[in-house]
């Protein structure tokens, strides 16, 4: 794998709100991948014993905000240990669409420098010493679901990879041999930014390369479909969908027993 430096473990650690949440714990890690300084979020149960299966997951293009984190919260809640990357820089946020497109813009023009970063938060969380590094799951949404796809297409050692309403599309096709575990998308049937020529590519690189790959369509959902912030016109091209949100969920937790062993319900 690509060399990162981890300047500092675990900064902070605080418990979350709740009587049942109260063995989990959440705070930030401060990574680097090469000159740029990084600052990812981990959540986990400090109660539990024993290594045990990790999530990663990649925000979308906006930077590190609270849907990684929150799904984050969920996954550890189901006794992962879960940790959401920083794919720009420490604190570095979007205010708005042209800002995000203007930081996503460099990733989706060099995946080499895609998958360097993405390969960093995996180092990461690969040499915790609660996390089991043969159980690590890759998920993204949107921009984030194209950085767990080509994390997965550079060879990275992942027992699964999940992309939600993510770019499916890749300049590399045959790197579609390196991919080690299985591979699920998760997509919007109307999403105009991954149209069916995208989706179609996808499909047989994947085939190609013999890999175990699912891609589940939900009828009537555009991009972002588990975003709430995206509104609720799918006329937009972006919108939330509750019934795409929750079944891939559900959909996602089946993936994550197949390929992480895990047991929670």
């Amino acid at each position: 794998m690509h060399a990162c430096t981890i300047l500092v473990a675990v900064l902070s650690l605080s418990l979350l709100c709740g009587a049942a949440q109260a063995k989990l714990v959440e705070g930030d890690v401060t990574y680097a991948d090469g000159g740029t300084a990084l600052r990812g979020f981990l959540v986990m149960d400090t109660a539990a014993s024993g290594k045990r299966p990790a999530v990663i997951v990649f925000s979308d293009w906006k930077g590190l905000g609270e849907q990684a984190k929150d799904t984050a919260r969920r996954l550890a809640a189901l006794g992962l240990v879960a940790f959401a990357a920083d794919m720009y820089g420490a604190g570095v946020l979007a205010a708005d669409g042209k800002e995000a497109a203007a930081l996503a813009k460099p990733f989706r023009d060099d995946r080499a420098l895609m998958r360097r970063r993405a390969a960093a938060a995996l180092t990461v969380l690969a040499a915790r010493p609660e996390v089991d590094p043969a159980r690590i799951v890759a998920m993204g949404y949107c921009f984030g679901g194209t950085c767990a796809l080509e994390l997965a297409r550079s060879g990275a050692a992942l027992a699964g990879t999940a992309s939600f309403h993510g770019g499916l599309g890749t300049p590399n096709p045959a790197d579609a041999k390196n991919v080690k575990g299985a591979v699920v998308a998760y997509h919007g049937a109307s999403d105009p930014n991954v149209p069916p020529p995208e989706v179609a590519a996808f499909e047989e690189e994947m085939t190609k390369a013999g890999v175990d790959w699912q891609l589940v369509a939900f009828g009537h959902a555009v991009h972002s479909f588990t975003n709430r912030s995206a509104g609720s016109d799918p006329g937009k091209g972006s919108a939330y969908n509750e019934k795409a949100d929750k079944r891939s969920w559900e959909y996602f937790k089946v993936f994550l027993a197949e390929t992480a062993g895990l047991t929670a319900p």
